[in-house]
């Protein structure tokens, strides 16, 4: 897939568990299930101009829906959390992009 800023992490992921993971510079995102780790570490380098140590992930399955006699699904998303180097702050925003 081509890396641009549209189609790289869709949000950041503010549970219980990914609060408590802040504390270990480890941030959640969902992103679209089609990268691999090496492509989403190389896509925040670049955006957020950070150093990433590791990127774990896994993929949470989609959910029933129904309308009416229809039974149809949700698609499945990936999930990655990514670990910066210590000493390092995250912006949310990204350093190449405008900020209105």
């Amino acid at each position: 897939m081509v890396l641009s800023y549209d189609n790289g992490i869709k949000y950041a992921v503010f549970t219980e568990k990914s609060l408590r993971l802040l504390g270990k510079n480890q941030y959640t995102f969902n992103v679209e299930s089609g990268f691999t780790k090496t492509e989403i570490k190389h896509w925040v380098e670049l955006f957020f101009g950070v150093k990433v140590v590791a990127v774990n992930s896994h993929r949470l399955p989609g959910k029933g829906r129904r309308m009416g006699p229809i039974l149809g699904h949700t698609m499945h998303y990936r999930r990655m959390i990514i670990t910066l180097q210590l000493g390092i702050l995250f912006h949310f925003y990204p350093l190449n992009s405008r900020v209105f």
